[in-house]
């Protein structure tokens, strides 16, 4: 037996790598059966390239749990190592296989890129064995042992086959990795799309044999297989059917609702990118969720979290990435700065903005039939990235109230005659409740108007954007109930009041005099026509979205103040001028002017409480 000290910096090197390598311990299984995976892709190389004489065999990986001896067991039947080759790999951190393997057979896809992977096995294990056999003729099998200091001991053994088993014997702090069912989840988890078949212990699974009296059931045990090693991503498009994909999209998404359609990711030059992603429907949802698109390196799941890798707005969207030429730090967890991960970043947005262009250009009735559930997910693009704005013109849509698309050229071209405002603005009206303001809508587009629903949650930020970043397109946006009627559309005509001076500032007394008490309503008056409503309210547009988008930012200030609003009361209307003011009793002409101003909260929806019981008792207590 030989013994010796591994060849590393200092000797702290053991509870560095226990505390610090990795975030999670759990990743020591995604690193062992990585190697093994690494190892069976080198035999393949080399019987390939004929310096393996005969056949290889079988080549499956198995993972073992022998929790009663309390080991973990790695098995593969690799290319396995020579005593000089464990003393070459095993003995000095950081030196890995895979790098130099790599380097002579460049065209072979070798997962592995660091030879710390092989010490997380120490983060779990008090002790760790490997026994391995060369697929060189004639080799000795070798036992090499270390009880994670930098001691080692390496003996010759008797193995029959080639390859190596990795022998991790858990230490008490981790026997909770000793559970089958954790095991087994762990390698769904990290393992399900390996390229090498990974057996974990066996299935049962029934079969009906036999006919009429003689049918029974049979049970057989087979290798519990628990990858798939030709994941959909990996193959050609051209091979594939929506079937297809849409059985992967259950497989990797159970609870999400069907996809509206993907889009296949496939590039090997300026780097390497396969994939998946898909459009979910989204309808007026925007939670960007952190565990949607999973990343891969050769098919080993690195992180749910790609933060580095694909834009915010992109993460709305679900479904896997393989690249590997994303650089990972040494415990394949954290992306690290790299010239490719901005290529990348921008090679799918492209990818995404021509897969849109496509659907819209090639069948626009079907894409207008989906915007309701795509809308939030192009406009969140189109506010967050530059060059996807620009080709997002092409295929962003407006729907008005009448349920018709437009692009937004379109639309100008629509409305520009009737809303053209005295200032050369073209204003787009719009509404982000078409039942709370169907009175507004209904006056609007009998004044010949046109409305559009902007009711998405990201719809104020996006009217933002369009009016300062767009602003070629000379657009001005106003809620349906932001004013009045007549000044929706600001023109240079004036209406004049049939009421004198004294009059309007009695009817203003009385209308204070009905808010009073009411925070942040102010009362004006307006000349308007005589079958418009008596009285309105109003919202002004820019104090209301500036709060709205404050108060969405979760931001403070204005976002904590109440409700401004306008009552606006129509001197023109019959009600004010031939009833309210030939009343001559106070009390009356205050009751009456209250009356009023409630019916126009009601409408608005802004009638509550106290305020609503006592509404509705006095309108029963006069019928």
């Amino acid at each position: 037996m030989q013994t010796g000290t591994i060849s590393v910096q200092t000797e702290n090197i053991f509870p560095i790598i226990k505390k610090f390598l990795y975030s999670d311990h759990e990743i020591f299984l995604r690193e062992l059966v990585s190697n093994a995976v690494d190892a069976t892709t080198k035999l393949q190389a080399l019987a390939r390239s004929g310096e393996v004489k005969g056949e290889i065999g079988d080549t499956h990986i198995e993972v073992i749990c022998e929790s009663d001896a309390k080991r973990i067991i790695i098995r593969d039947r690799g290319i396995g190592m020579t005593s000089d080759e464990v003393q070459k790999y095993l003995n000095q951190i950081a030196f890995s296989s895979a790098g130099e393997f790599l380097e002579k057979y460049k065209d072979n896809s070798i997962i592995g890129h660091f030879g710390l992977g092989f010490y997380s096995a120490f983060m779990v294990a008090d002790k760790v064995e490997v026994v391995t056999r060369s697929w060189q003729e004639g080799a000795e099998a070798v036992r090499w042992t270390c009880a994670g200091d930098p001691s080692f001991s390496i003996e010759t053994v008797e193995k029959e086959e080639r390859g190596t088993d990795v022998i991790l014997y858990i230490n008490e702090e981790n026997n909770s990795f000793l559970d089958q069912h954790r095991l087994e989840g762990l390698l769904e988890k990290y393992c399900k799309f390996l390229p090498i078949p990974i057996q974990f212990g066996t299935k049962t699974e029934y079969k009906t044999v036999g006919e009429g009296e003689e049918q029974k059931e049979e049970s057989t045990e087979v290798p519990n297989i628990i990858n798939d090693t030709n994941p959909l991503w990996k193959r050609q498009p051209v091979d594939l059917q929506d079937a297809d994909y849409l059985a992967f999209y259950r497989q990797t998404h159970p609870m999400a609702p069907e996809p509206m359609f993907w889009i296949h990711l496939n590039i090997d030059y300026p780097f390497n990118l396969t994939g998946v992603l898909y459009f979910p429907k989204l309808g007026n949802a925007m939670e960007v969720t952190r565990n949607k698109i999973h990343l891969y390196s050769n098919q080993v799941f690195v992180t749910d979290d790609v933060r580095d890798i694909v834009p915010e707005w992109l993460l709305l969207l679900h479904g896997v990435i393989d690249s590997p030429d994303i650089p990972l730090n040494v415990s394949r967890s954290y992306l690290q700065a790299d010239g490719n991960v901005k290529k990348i970043s921008e090679y799918i947005t492209r990818k995404v903005a021509d897969k849109l262009n496509e659907l819209f250009k090639n069948d626009r009735p079907s894409y207008e039939q989906k915007w309701r559930d795509l809308g939030v997910f192009v406009k969140y693009g189109v506010i967050s990235d530059k060059k996807f704005e620009e080709r997002a013109m092409n295929f962003t849509l407006v729907e008005n109230t009448q349920g018709a698309f437009f692009l937004l050229d379109e639309y100008k071209e629509k409305i520009k005659t009737n809303q053209t405002d005295k200032h050369g603005k073209v204003v787009v009206i719009y509404t982000n409740d078409p039942e709370a303001h169907n009175a507004q809508i209904t006056a609007a587009t009998g004044r010949g108007y046109d409305v559009l629903r902007l009711e998405t949650v990201l719809d104020n930020h996006w009217i933002q954007h369009i009016e300062y970043q767009q602003g070629q397109l000379g657009l001005v946006f106003v809620r349906v109930d932001s004013e009045t009627l007549d000044n929706l559309v600001q023109k240079d005509e004036k209406r004049e009041s049939i009421l004198s001076e004294a009059e309007q500032n009695d009817v203003k007394s009385l209308f204070e005099t009905a808010v009073k008490g009411q925070v942040g309503a102010s009362v004006t008056l307006s000349p308007l026509a005589p079958d418009d409503a008596p009285v309105l309210i109003t919202r002004p547009e820019f104090m209301r979205r500036l709060k709205e988008m404050q108060s969405m930012q979760g931001m403070g200030g204005m976002g904590d103040f109440p409700d401004s609003y306008n009552v606006v009361v129509n001197t023109n209307h019959p009600i004010i001028v031939n009833k309210l003011l030939k009343i001559s009793e106070s009390a009356e002409k205050e009751q009456m002017s209250k009356y009023l101003l409630n019916l126009a909260l009601l409408q608005q929806g802004m009638l509550r409480g106290e305020a609503l019981t006592g509404f509705v008792q006095a309108t029963l207590g006069k019928i």
